[in-house]
């Protein structure tokens, strides 16, 4: 399974070999909750809904602050940003319940809320001038490139470590490498490997800012900061050959037409009566349309981010949540999350937005299922639509699942065939990934 083959490393960062502080309990190690609080610290964030709009005005005038070129910035080494944070499942019983899940282990979805967090602080931590209390630089998620498991479980009463740097650089963007640890009999070992990208912005969130430049310092760290660079240019690659820009290939639309041949109801009296219309669904099918969830979230205050905005962290919880419903639902088995990757933040989604979640099946192989969700939020008072994010979610379940098999070939708009070789070229991605 691909639990197997994820890479076992009892600390997977190069640097946590020299910079980790001890095993069983942690000692003095920051959580969850100071991180959180670290960051409203930083840019000043109000903690009283009220204050919001002043608070943010206050933000304003720290644009003078702001870098005019990347090289007026010190650089910083991979070192300066390496932060260790436990989350004391363990040690501490009384945060269990806000992780657990109804199979008593940890819900995935609160992870990905802490990932959040705390690639956003690891990139305040590189870009931290000592002399300025506050920080005048916007930080954002742009991009989830990938979270790899190496666990199908995580436990739900042992303690949990995330460890983490800035991993590459750009002008105005950083790529952050994360990993989390589970305690077991006085040893953390892997759970799961992460990739974020941030962007860092004017105080206002309008316009890209500065940021200070990584020097690596060994061998190793030049490796880790070219791997950067590659994930960079296959992300451009991928983006360029993205079926809403360029045809499917040669090979995919072959795929396609099999199915679409597979599929035709040939019981008619003769060839010359077969339509496109004419589909019947093969054995231990499912139509792509009948392979969907949706969900309607109202986007209230208490989820807001440093900057009132709606926390990326909880937007991914959502979708994961509701991914998870998806493949549950389709395979009739409990489901387990092996990849999620390519999760771009389009557009940013406001305190009071209706958002609406929709949870597809895309494609499947045996026990996997690709599962896709949109997001866009609607404003009620304009009747428009704006997607805000595509979520990409790779799941395999207990038992060997249905095909899922796209039925709009003939049509105009033949949009389940392409989200179809889209699900099957994410899946190929993570298979080869892991």
């Amino acid at each position: 399974s691909a639990y197997r083959l994820c890479i076992m490393r009892k600390l997977p960062s190069v640097l946590a070999r020299t910079l980790t502080s001890g095993t069983s309990g942690s000692p003095g190690l920051p959580d969850m909750s100071e991180v959180r609080s670290k960051l409203r610290d930083i840019v000043g964030a109000s903690t009283n809904w009220r204050d919001h709009v002043q608070a943010m005005q206050e933000r304003k005038a720290l644009h003078t602050l702001l870098a005019k070129r990347q090289e007026d910035l010190p650089p910083r080494r991979m070192k300066d940003s390496y932060l260790e944070v436990i989350l004391p499942l363990g040690s501490q019983p009384e945060i269990r319940e806000k992780y657990l899940n109804v199979h008593n282990s940890v819900r995935f979805g609160r992870i990905l809320e802490d990932l959040d967090s705390l690639g956003v602080l690891i990139c305040y931590t590189h870009t931290k001038q000592e002399m300025q209390p506050r920080s005048p630089l916007s930080i954002v998620t742009a991009l989830v490139d990938k979270i790899n498991l190496c666990q199908k479980i995580i436990h739900p009463d042992c303690d949990i470590k995330f460890t983490g740097n800035v991993s590459w650089v750009g002008k105005t963007s950083m790529e952050v490498k994360m990993h989390m640890l589970q305690l077991h009999d006085g040893d953390y070992n892997p759970v799961l490997d992460a990739t974020f990208v941030m962007v860092a912005r004017d105080p206002e969130n309008k316009r890209p800012a500065f940021v200070n430049p990584l020097i690596p310092e060994s061998p190793e760290e030049e490796e880790i900061f070219k791997q950067g660079e590659l994930n960079k240019m296959r992300r451009i690659d991928f983006s360029t050959a993205s079926l809403l820009k360029m045809a499917p290939t040669a090979e995919e639309r072959n795929i396609v037409h099999d199915i679409f041949l597979n599929t035709l109801d040939t019981r008619q009296e003769g060839e010359g009566t077969v339509s496109f219309h004419s589909r019947k669904l093969p054995p231990n099918s499912v139509w792509m349309e009948d392979a969907k969830l949706k969900a309607l979230q109202i986007c209230h205050p208490e989820e807001r981010n440093i900057f009132n905005r709606i926390f990326g962290g909880f937007l991914m919880r959502k979708a994961f949540e509701l991914g998870w419903a998806t493949a549950c639902s389709y395979g009739g088995s409990r489901p387990f999350i092996v990849s999620v990757d390519d999760i771009m933040f389009q557009k940013p989604v406001e305190v009071g937005s209706l958002l609406l979640l929709s949870g597809q099946v895309c494609y499947t192989e045996n026990n996997y299922i690709q599962v896709r969700v949109h997001s866009e939020v609607y404003n009620a008072n304009t009747r428009e639509h704006h997607t805000t994010n595509i979520f990409h979610f790779t799941f395999i379940s207990e038992n060997e699942v249905p095909q899922v098999v796209p039925k709009t070939y003939g049509g105009k708009y033949p949009i389940k065939s392409m989200l179809y070789l889209d699900g099957k070229r994410h899946f190929t991605a993570v298979m080869k990934e892991i």
